[in-house]
């Protein structure tokens, strides 16, 4: 499999029209649920997608074998999708950041009855630049140096925001919880 994506994407860096068609059909639904995860709406995430993919084929020289074409493609939808947002006037500021104390990024236990499906449902509902924080280091695995650079703040604020989606994550999820047990 490896193999062929790699014929494919030599293929694509010599403007192989018919390699991109397959590109894009190997790719196109995974891009498309990650831009949707971003944006919320069908149409701006087949709009990201699209952008995205035309940007990584005239970029296709930038990309370098270290990682895999995939995680490649998906740093361009995600900025695609990060761009989006941002012309909604999403800004992440700096004197949002109090001094905080980080507990421990990497505890993410939840009420074992809490399914993956009403996690995913409560991360929808945080703020706004919680939930984007929250996407990167959660679900997309990112750290909080990736993160800063994606969205050009620092790495405190990463961290700020991250700690601020949880904390959000966690009340919502408890009181949904509890309203559900009673």
């Amino acid at each position: 499999m490896q193999n062929q994506i790699n014929k494919l994407i030599k293929a694509c860096k010599k403007g192989n029209q018919v390699a991109q068609i397959q590109v894009y059909d190997q790719y196109a639904q995974a891009m498309f649920a990650v831009a949707y995860r971003y944006l919320n709406d069908e149409e701006e995430a087949k709009d990201v997608m699209q952008e995205g993919f035309l940007k990584a084929f005239i970029n296709m020289d930038m990309y370098q074998p270290t990682s895999t074409f995939g995680s490649w493609l998906k740093r361009i939808i995600i900025n695609q999708a990060l761009d989006t947002l941002k012309k909604r006037k999403i800004e992440f500021s700096n004197d949002e950041v109090g001094e905080l104390e980080i507990i421990d990024d990497d505890n993410w236990n939840f009420d074992t009855s809490i399914s993956k499906k009403q996690i995913l449902e409560a991360v929808e509902q945080l703020n706004e630049k919680h939930k984007i924080v929250v996407k990167l280091y959660l679900i997309e695995g990112y750290d909080h140096q990736e993160i800063s650079e994606i969205l050009k703040i620092p790495v405190k604020t990463s961290r700020t925001h991250l700690s601020r989606g949880k904390t959000e994550l966690r009340d919502l999820l408890k009181s949904k919880y509890d309203e559900a047990r009673y």
